[in-house]
């Protein structure tokens, strides 16, 4: 009888140990340099304008992407936003942005596949020495200011890169309807700038860049 309650105390022990051993060999996500958080920013008329033009049939839809930089041991993303324009911002502000009703983020990273790691120093120079350029609230390609995506994509087409291998796909953006007819909002944004919808013209956005076949989602805000 005494054996049989040694016995089981060493197997309750044991389980024990092997219950921390676990709880302490779980793994806290560590960002890389290069990595793309994609954002569901804000619930205003041109955040759900832009998804509503762009949305796919994912689980997730993005009104933003930008791209992880480290300086000095800190954690920033460079992005194309409003009012500000080409931006490093802190990791920590970047993801206080639109929290859902548990207070928890919503962004979540994607990878770039191991191809493009050589080509990841140059990227984010590309955006690094556009900072204080200003926002391309009109989405054209061929100026001087740019957008989010378009600035992520610019990081990689401007280097020596087969086309066939920029890990971003370009098409003709739409503004359009489900029955072809531009939506009001976007009616109504173009008007108070002055200026035509650019209806077909070559562009890029954050759900097209979440599509691409190059990058892996590795983590998720929303679910630590």
């Amino acid at each position: 009888m005494k054996l049989s309650i040694k016995l089981i105390t060493s197997i309750l022990l044991g389980l024990l140990v092997l219950t921390n051993c676990n709880n302490n060999t779980k793994t806290t996500f560590k960002l890389k340099e290069g990595d793309l958080l994609f954002q569901n920013t804000g619930s205003d008329k041109i955040d759900n304008a832009i998804k509503d033009v762009t949305a796919t049939a994912a689980a997730k839809n993005y009104s933003h992407v930008g791209i992880a930089m480290q300086k000095n041991n800190k954690w920033f993303v460079l992005e194309a936003i409003p009012k500000q324009g080409v931006c490093i911002t802190p990791i920590a502000k970047f993801l206080e942005r639109n929290k859902n009703k548990f207070n928890k983020s919503q962004t979540t990273v994607a990878r770039l596949d191991n191809y493009y790691k050589p080509y990841l120093k140059k990227a984010i120079n590309y955006g690094t020495a556009r900072v204080n350029t200003p926002y391309d609230d009109i989405f054209l390609w061929d100026d001087t200011s740019y957008y989010c995506s378009e600035l992520v994509y610019k990081m990689f087409s401007t280097q020596n890169l087969p086309k066939d291998s920029i890990p971003f796909l370009t098409h003709p953006m739409t503004f359009n309807d489900s029955s072809g007819q531009p939506l009001t909002s976007w009616v109504e944004y173009y008007n108070a700038r002055n200026q035509p919808i650019p209806e077909g013209i070559k562009g890029t956005n954050p759900n097209l860049m979440a599509s691409s076949n190059q990058i892996t989602f590795v983590h998720d805000y929303e679910n630590e």
